[in-house]
């Protein structure tokens, strides 16, 4: 048959050779996630990103906004170009190649912020480029690491494996992010660290050398722990199918995707719910951190607890949910902990220093009193808690849920489509809460918009429904 006329896929796998992967192989898979969730926990979120804003860029303003400008440059490119790469992916089989390329740009990425010295020492521009770099690589990553989740246990297993990865990932960010505060990260007045030691391996405070070490640790445990992973999950056979061919066959099934949305109406509503609820999911933790810091006055040690705590919560609501999405189905984990962020988010909201629920009065914290000394820090941190347990539930029953949508022989395009979704507005609910708050002159008010997507993405959610499986069971 001529080749060039006729597509060929990856052979996918049935109902008739399930299990489809050894216990090692399904623990290698997993252990994928603890490898790459530093990436997002120390860099990106709690150790980095604030050592750049504070540090490197002339200020935290100017810090703030070019921080935001590299990951929204990483973002676009994540969003045009994930679903392409996954309908290639889909065409020449084997996947376990584009992990391995995303993660070298990953590792880069990461190993270069070590140069990113106080004072703008380099120049700003390149450590940006290596941002932007990490930040495609461990995200794609990701994509081809979703995709081949069916193709490793039966469709009555994935959620319970989906959860189980979630899980092992929270852990991996919180034990990384412990070793990182406790043993490299010192206070430059102090010389010591959270655990009150002078830094290992000579790491100097001055120069926030602790700091800029979390891109070559996070690259260097990425390197350790993805092994098991390269060495023993079983992946897709290669199809033969030459690049230039794939891409085009791929280019063609993306735009029949879209042009056939309505052969698969339900997985298309359930992406536009991702899209919404991520979207406010992820501002809620990125700008909890920043709401709390200044309402309370919390240090970046403290803030840094707080994220210790809320990956605790993320690590038991992940397994939780895992195995109710194989009991109840992903779509019901889906809504209650849609639901249950939803009130929670706005119980956040209702919480500041001198009050919590809007009107209820309490006594704000005495300078030096402590750690979470007051009610409203209790209450508020109580929230952040639950907020934490139910991410995990609804990041894992998301990916189970368009696994089950998805039609088999385009996985990775759906889940190249399900990073889209995850994408596609990321900017628009820090955007919002920067005009409300700009606006009104008030954090609370400014937060609140979140609202708007959580619950965008649960009416919308419950529209979609419950998967009628197209996974083989």
């Amino acid at each position: 048959m001529d080749q060039s006329a006729s597509p060929q896929r990856a052979p996918q796998a049935g109902a008739a050779d399930t299990p489809r992967s050894s216990k090692l192989g399904i623990f290698g898979w997993v252990l994928a996630d603890w490898a790459g969730q530093p990436f997002q926990t120390v860099i990106l979120t709690f150790v980095f990103a604030p050592y750049f804003a504070q540090q490197v860029a002339s200020d935290g303003a100017t810090g703030q906004a070019l921080w935001g400008l590299a990951i929204a440059i990483a973002g676009f490119l994540i969003a045009i170009l994930s679903p392409i790469f996954g309908a290639v992916a889909d065409h020449r089989g084997a996947l376990k190649p584009w992990v391995a390329a995303f993660a070298v740009c990953a590792v880069l990425g990461s190993t270069a912020l070590w140069f990113a010295t106080p004072g703008g020492g380099a120049p700003i521009a390149w450590i940006l480029f290596a941002v932007v770099l990490l930040s495609v690589g461990i995200e794609f990553t990701n994509v081809f690491l979703n995709a081949m989740m069916p193709g490793l246990v039966p469709a009555y297993q994935m959620g319970r494996l989906s959860g189980w990865g979630f899980a092992a990932g929270y852990v991996g960010g919180l034990v990384s992010l412990l070793l990182i505060i406790g043993f490299m990260v010192a206070s430059p007045e102090t010389g010591l660290t959270l655990l009150g030691i002078t830094p290992v391996f000579g790491l100097e405070a001055g120069s926030f050398e602790g700091d800029r070490a979390s891109g070559p640790f996070s690259a260097l445990w990425f390197l350790v722990f993805a092994l098991p992973f390269f060495l023993f999950t079983p992946d897709r056979p290669q199809t033969g199918v030459p690049f230039s061919l794939a891409l085009r066959f791929g280019l063609q099934d993306l735009l029949r995707t879209f042009r056939e949305a309505r052969t698969n109406a339900q997985a298309i509503l359930f992406l536009i719910a991702h899209m919404l609820y991520k979207d406010g999911l992820s501002a809620m933790f990125a700008f909890g951190g920043i709401y709390a810091a200044s309402v309370f006055d919390w240090p970046i040690q403290t803030i840094g607890v707080f994220g210790l705590l809320i990956s605790v919560a993320a690590v038991f609501g992940a397994i939780a949910g895992g195995y109710l999405d194989d009991r109840l189905g992903p779509f019901a984990v889906c809504m209650g902990t849609l639901i249950l962020c939803t009130f929670t988010a706005s119980a956040v909201i209702s919480v500041s220093a001198d009050r919590i629920f809007f009107f209820i009065p309490v006594t704000p914290a005495e300078p030096g009193s402590g750690l979470f000394a007051s009610t409203s820090e209790k209450v508020y941190v109580a929230f952040g808690l639950m907020l934490g347990f139910c991410a995990g539930p609804i990041q894992s029953a998301s990916r189970t849920m368009l696994a089950r949508l998805a039609p088999r022989e385009q996985m990775t395009q759906y889940f190249g489509l399900f990073a889209l979704s995850g994408k596609l507005t990321t900017f628009a609910g820090p955007l919002l809460v920067s005009i409300v708050t700009a606006w009104t002159a008030d954090q609370r008010w400014g937060i609140s918009v979140i609202l708007v997507f959580l619950i965008g993405g649960l009416v919308i959610l419950f529209f979609t429904g419950p998967p009628r499986s197209r996974v083989s069971t």
